[in-house]
Protein backbone atom coordinates (compact mmCIF):
# COMPACT_ATOMS: atom_id res chain seq x y z
CA UNK A 1 0.00 0.00 0.00
CA UNK A 2 1.42 3.39 -0.96
CA UNK A 3 1.67 6.15 1.69
CA UNK A 4 -0.98 8.12 -0.18
CA UNK A 5 -3.41 5.17 -0.23
CA UNK A 6 -2.84 4.52 3.46
CA UNK A 7 -4.39 7.87 4.35
CA UNK A 8 -7.43 7.66 2.09
CA UNK A 9 -10.89 6.72 3.41
CA UNK A 10 -13.96 7.44 1.32
CA UNK A 11 -15.83 9.26 4.10
CA UNK A 12 -13.04 10.70 6.24
CA UNK A 13 -11.03 13.84 5.58
CA UNK A 14 -7.43 13.34 6.68
CA UNK A 15 -5.14 16.26 7.43
CA UNK A 16 -2.17 16.96 5.18
CA UNK A 17 0.32 14.16 5.94
CA UNK A 18 4.00 15.06 5.74
CA UNK A 19 6.18 12.55 3.88
CA UNK A 20 9.88 12.02 3.15
CA UNK A 21 10.19 14.99 0.82
CA UNK A 22 8.06 17.39 2.89
CA UNK A 23 9.48 20.73 3.94
CA UNK A 24 10.78 21.02 7.49
CA UNK A 25 8.88 23.40 9.78
CA UNK A 26 10.78 26.04 11.71
CA UNK A 27 11.74 23.71 14.54
CA UNK A 28 12.20 24.98 18.09
CA UNK A 29 10.76 28.40 17.27
CA UNK A 30 8.61 28.43 20.39
CA UNK A 31 5.64 26.67 18.78
CA UNK A 32 4.38 23.61 20.64
CA UNK A 33 3.80 20.82 18.12
CA UNK A 34 2.40 17.30 18.39
CA UNK A 35 3.74 15.03 15.64
CA UNK A 36 1.55 11.97 15.08
CA UNK A 37 0.44 9.31 12.58
CA UNK A 38 -3.28 9.78 11.78
CA UNK A 39 -3.92 6.00 11.89
CA UNK A 40 -2.00 5.30 15.09
CA UNK A 41 -3.53 4.19 18.38
CA UNK A 42 -0.84 6.12 20.20
CA UNK A 43 -1.28 9.43 18.43
CA UNK A 44 -5.03 9.24 18.93
CA UNK A 45 -4.50 8.98 22.69
CA UNK A 46 -2.57 12.22 22.85
CA UNK A 47 -4.94 14.05 20.54
CA UNK A 48 -7.88 13.00 22.74
CA UNK A 49 -6.10 14.42 25.80
CA UNK A 50 -5.22 17.60 23.89
CA UNK A 51 -8.88 18.11 22.98
CA UNK A 52 -10.24 17.19 26.41
CA UNK A 53 -7.95 19.73 28.07
CA UNK A 54 -8.87 22.40 25.52
CA UNK A 55 -5.34 22.77 24.16
CA UNK A 56 -6.16 23.00 20.44
CA UNK A 57 -4.87 26.58 20.27
CA UNK A 58 -1.75 25.87 22.35
CA UNK A 59 -0.61 22.68 20.62
CA UNK A 60 -0.32 22.49 16.84
CA UNK A 61 -0.85 19.04 15.32
CA UNK A 62 1.51 17.86 12.57
CA UNK A 63 0.56 14.63 10.76
CA UNK A 64 3.50 12.40 9.80
CA UNK A 65 3.51 9.39 7.46
CA UNK A 66 4.96 6.61 9.60
CA UNK A 67 5.79 4.54 6.50
CA UNK A 68 7.44 7.44 4.65
CA UNK A 69 8.72 9.75 7.40
CA UNK A 70 10.19 13.13 6.51
CA UNK A 71 13.99 13.03 6.44
CA UNK A 72 14.23 15.97 8.82
CA UNK A 73 12.07 14.20 11.43
CA UNK A 74 14.81 11.73 12.41
CA UNK A 75 17.77 13.92 11.45
CA UNK A 76 16.77 17.10 13.25
CA UNK A 77 13.93 16.37 15.65
CA UNK A 78 13.72 12.83 17.02
CA UNK A 79 16.37 10.28 16.04
CA UNK A 80 14.31 7.45 17.59
CA UNK A 81 11.91 8.02 14.69
CA UNK A 82 8.68 7.06 16.51
CA UNK A 83 5.50 9.08 16.87
CA UNK A 84 3.76 10.62 18.69
CA UNK A 85 6.26 13.15 19.99
CA UNK A 86 5.74 16.59 21.46
CA UNK A 87 7.99 19.56 20.72
CA UNK A 88 7.68 21.89 23.71
CA UNK A 89 9.94 24.48 25.33
CA UNK A 90 12.93 23.49 23.23
CA UNK A 91 12.62 19.80 24.12
CA UNK A 92 11.13 16.73 22.45
CA UNK A 93 9.10 14.24 24.48
CA UNK A 94 7.98 10.81 23.29
CA UNK A 95 5.90 7.75 24.34
CA UNK A 96 2.14 8.26 24.38
CA UNK A 97 1.46 7.30 28.01
CA UNK A 98 4.25 9.59 29.20
CA UNK A 99 2.80 12.36 27.05
CA UNK A 100 -0.62 12.00 28.69
CA UNK A 101 0.95 12.68 32.07
CA UNK A 102 3.12 15.45 30.65
CA UNK A 103 0.13 17.29 29.19
CA UNK A 104 -1.63 17.09 32.53
CA UNK A 105 1.37 18.38 34.47
CA UNK A 106 2.53 21.13 32.10
CA UNK A 107 -0.70 22.52 30.65
CA UNK A 108 -3.99 23.85 31.95
CA UNK A 109 -7.49 22.51 31.47
CA UNK A 110 -9.40 19.68 33.16
CA UNK A 111 -7.13 17.16 34.83
CA UNK A 112 -7.04 13.56 33.65
CA UNK A 113 -4.80 12.29 36.45
CA UNK A 114 -6.42 10.64 39.49
CA UNK A 115 -5.80 12.25 42.87
CA UNK A 116 -7.04 9.55 45.28
CA UNK A 117 -4.36 7.05 46.29
CA UNK A 118 -6.47 3.97 45.54
CA UNK A 119 -7.27 5.30 42.07
CA UNK A 120 -3.62 6.15 41.42
CA UNK A 121 -2.79 2.49 42.14
CA UNK A 122 -5.66 1.24 39.97
CA UNK A 123 -4.59 3.53 37.13
CA UNK A 124 -0.96 2.37 37.33
CA UNK A 125 -2.05 -1.28 37.11
CA UNK A 126 -4.38 -0.66 34.18
CA UNK A 127 -1.80 1.37 32.26
CA UNK A 128 0.80 -1.34 32.78
CA UNK A 129 -1.61 -3.79 31.15
CA UNK A 130 -1.97 -1.82 27.90
CA UNK A 131 0.96 -3.62 26.22
CA UNK A 132 -0.62 -7.00 27.00
CA UNK A 133 -3.89 -5.71 25.61
CA UNK A 134 -2.20 -4.49 22.42
CA UNK A 135 -0.57 -7.88 21.87
CA UNK A 136 -3.91 -9.62 22.36
CA UNK A 137 -5.55 -7.25 19.89
CA UNK A 138 -3.09 -8.26 17.17
CA UNK A 139 -3.31 -11.94 18.08
CA UNK A 140 -7.10 -11.75 17.87
CA UNK A 141 -6.96 -10.28 14.38
CA UNK A 142 -4.60 -13.06 13.37
CA UNK A 143 -7.17 -15.66 14.43
CA UNK A 144 -9.89 -14.91 11.89
CA UNK A 145 -9.43 -18.25 10.20
CA UNK A 146 -10.41 -20.02 13.43
CA UNK A 147 -13.72 -19.21 15.13
CA UNK A 148 -15.38 -16.55 17.27
CA UNK A 149 -14.69 -18.76 20.31
CA UNK A 150 -10.99 -18.76 19.49
CA UNK A 151 -11.06 -14.99 19.08
CA UNK A 152 -12.71 -14.63 22.47
CA UNK A 153 -9.92 -16.69 24.01
CA UNK A 154 -7.29 -14.61 22.24
CA UNK A 155 -8.58 -11.23 23.36
CA UNK A 156 -8.64 -9.92 26.91
CA UNK A 157 -11.95 -8.15 27.17
CA UNK A 158 -12.93 -9.88 30.42
CA UNK A 159 -10.00 -8.11 32.07
CA UNK A 160 -11.61 -4.79 31.15
CA UNK A 161 -15.05 -5.93 32.30
CA UNK A 162 -13.64 -6.82 35.72
CA UNK A 163 -11.66 -3.59 35.95
CA UNK A 164 -14.72 -1.50 35.09
CA UNK A 165 -16.68 -3.21 37.85
CA UNK A 166 -14.41 -1.82 40.59
CA UNK A 167 -15.74 1.76 40.47
CA UNK A 168 -19.02 1.10 38.66
CA UNK A 169 -21.07 2.68 41.46
CA UNK A 170 -19.23 5.98 40.87
CA UNK A 171 -19.67 6.10 37.09
CA UNK A 172 -19.18 4.18 33.84
CA UNK A 173 -15.47 4.93 33.39
CA UNK A 174 -12.49 2.90 34.64
CA UNK A 175 -11.99 5.06 37.73
CA UNK A 176 -15.64 6.08 37.94
CA UNK A 177 -14.79 9.48 36.46
CA UNK A 178 -13.14 10.14 33.11
CA UNK A 179 -9.34 9.85 33.31
CA UNK A 180 -6.15 9.07 31.43
CA UNK A 181 -7.01 5.35 31.72
CA UNK A 182 -10.04 5.89 29.49
CA UNK A 183 -7.90 7.94 27.11
CA UNK A 184 -5.29 5.16 26.98
CA UNK A 185 -7.76 2.35 26.23
CA UNK A 186 -10.28 4.15 24.03
CA UNK A 187 -8.43 3.69 20.69
CA UNK A 188 -7.90 -0.03 21.39
CA UNK A 189 -11.48 -0.76 22.38
CA UNK A 190 -12.87 1.26 19.50
CA UNK A 191 -10.79 -0.77 17.05
CA UNK A 192 -11.66 -4.07 18.73
CA UNK A 193 -15.34 -3.32 18.33
CA UNK A 194 -15.00 -2.26 14.69
CA UNK A 195 -12.73 -5.11 13.59
CA UNK A 196 -14.63 -7.90 15.30
CA UNK A 197 -17.99 -6.83 13.92
CA UNK A 198 -17.53 -7.27 10.22
CA UNK A 199 -13.99 -7.97 9.03
CA UNK A 200 -13.65 -11.27 7.14
CA UNK A 201 -17.27 -12.07 7.91
CA UNK A 202 -16.71 -12.38 11.65
CA UNK A 203 -19.63 -11.09 13.72
CA UNK A 204 -18.44 -10.93 17.31
CA UNK A 205 -20.08 -8.58 19.81
CA UNK A 206 -17.40 -7.55 22.32
CA UNK A 207 -20.06 -6.31 24.77
CA UNK A 208 -22.02 -9.62 24.93
CA UNK A 209 -22.03 -10.71 28.57
CA UNK A 210 -20.04 -7.59 29.52
CA UNK A 211 -22.53 -4.98 30.75
CA UNK A 212 -19.86 -2.69 32.23
CA UNK A 213 -17.97 -2.61 28.95
CA UNK A 214 -21.22 -1.83 27.12
CA UNK A 215 -21.86 1.11 29.49
CA UNK A 216 -18.28 2.31 29.04
CA UNK A 217 -18.61 2.32 25.24
CA UNK A 218 -21.89 4.20 25.46
CA UNK A 219 -20.34 6.75 27.84
CA UNK A 220 -17.09 7.24 25.90
CA UNK A 221 -19.09 8.05 22.79
CA UNK A 222 -20.60 11.05 24.61
CA UNK A 223 -17.14 12.54 25.23
CA UNK A 224 -16.52 15.12 22.50
CA UNK A 225 -12.73 14.77 22.79
CA UNK A 226 -13.06 11.10 21.86
CA UNK A 227 -15.58 11.38 19.03
CA UNK A 228 -13.83 14.36 17.43
CA UNK A 229 -10.58 12.37 17.23
CA UNK A 230 -12.06 9.08 16.02
CA UNK A 231 -11.62 7.74 12.51
CA UNK A 232 -14.52 6.88 10.24
CA UNK A 233 -15.54 3.33 11.12
CA UNK A 234 -16.13 1.92 7.65
CA UNK A 235 -12.73 3.23 6.59
CA UNK A 236 -11.03 1.59 9.57
CA UNK A 237 -12.85 -1.66 8.87
CA UNK A 238 -11.58 -1.56 5.29
CA UNK A 239 -8.04 -0.84 6.49
CA UNK A 240 -8.15 -3.86 8.80
CA UNK A 241 -9.39 -6.06 5.98
CA UNK A 242 -6.52 -4.97 3.72
CA UNK A 243 -3.79 -5.74 6.25
CA UNK A 244 -5.54 -8.96 7.24
CA UNK A 245 -5.66 -10.10 3.62
CA UNK A 246 -1.93 -9.46 3.37
CA UNK A 247 -1.37 -11.74 6.37
CA UNK A 248 0.13 -8.99 8.51
CA UNK A 249 -1.55 -10.17 11.72
CA UNK A 250 -1.04 -13.89 11.11
CA UNK A 251 2.37 -13.86 12.82
CA UNK A 252 0.79 -12.66 16.06
CA UNK A 253 -1.57 -15.64 16.28
CA UNK A 254 1.16 -18.28 16.52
Amino acid sequence: MTPAARYSFANHKFPQVLKSNSKCPNLFDGTTRLYYDPLSFYGQRVRIARSYKGLEEEIECVAISISDKPVWFTEKLYPVGKVPVLEHNGQVKGESLDLLEYLDQEFGGPTIMPTEEDKKEAAAELLKYTDTFHTAWRRGLGSYDVSPAAIENAVVLDYLENALRKYATQGPFFLGHYSLVDVAYAPYIERFQIAFSGVSGVKYDITAGRPNLAKWIQAINTVDAHTSNSLEHDGLRGEFQKVLDRGFFRRFSD
